[in-house]
């Protein structure tokens, strides 16, 4: 995960989670401005999900995210991509 928030927010926000995935912290912005979740025109960032294979290439982007429905949609984005289980 990127976020524009700095590193502290962003450690208290993976421990209210208890989350096990790494949390990277770009408060300048500048992955985020790379990837187009924002733009001179829109700095609050877009939350988009970035689905990356082994091989570095973007497998698919999804635009369409719901953050109460966010964990459900990784796994069927999972699924249908064919990115196997562990």
């Amino acid at each position: 995960m990127v976020s524009v928030d700095d590193a502290e927010t962003n450690r208290e926000f993976a421990e209210s989670l208890d989350a096990d995935f790494p949390l990277l912290s770009n408060p300048e912005g500048d992955i985020a401005r790379a990837y187009g979740v924002v733009s001179p025109e829109r700095e609050f960032p877009q939350r988009w999900t970035f689905y990356i294979g082994g091989d570095g290439n973007i497998l698919h982007i999804d635009k369409e995210v719901n953050p109460s429905m966010a964990g459900e949609q990784l796994v069927e984005n999972f699924a249908r991509l064919n990115v196997p289980k562990r």
